[in-house]
């Protein structure tokens, strides 16, 4: 089965909770997540992400969740890295 190694999500959030704060409660879904974040743009109430997520198999539903749980949404996924498993 294939499996999700990066993905970048185009990202919508509030400015609370701060940047640091949101990618270390995404990174903290898997011990091997490794998650980068850049502001594009902010205004009065919200930032927009580009949000970087790399691990050995990525859960896409809980990475959703959580930016959900933390007050954000996905707008898209602008980039992603899938390979197919090499038992199949």
């Amino acid at each position: 089965m294939p499996v999700i190694r990066r993905i970048v999500l185009d990202v919508l959030k509030p400015h609370l909770p701060n940047l640091l704060d949101f990618t270390e409660s995404v990174a903290a879904l898997s011990a091997d997540y490794q998650v980068g974040a850049e502001v594009l743009e902010m205004d009065e109430k919200t930032e927009t992400l580009a949000l970087t997520v790399e691990g050995d198999a990525l859960d896409y539903a809980k990475i959703e969740a959580e930016i959900g749980a933390l007050g954000g949404s996905v707008h898209s996924i602008d980039a992603c890295l899938v390979v197919g498993d090499s038992a199949a």
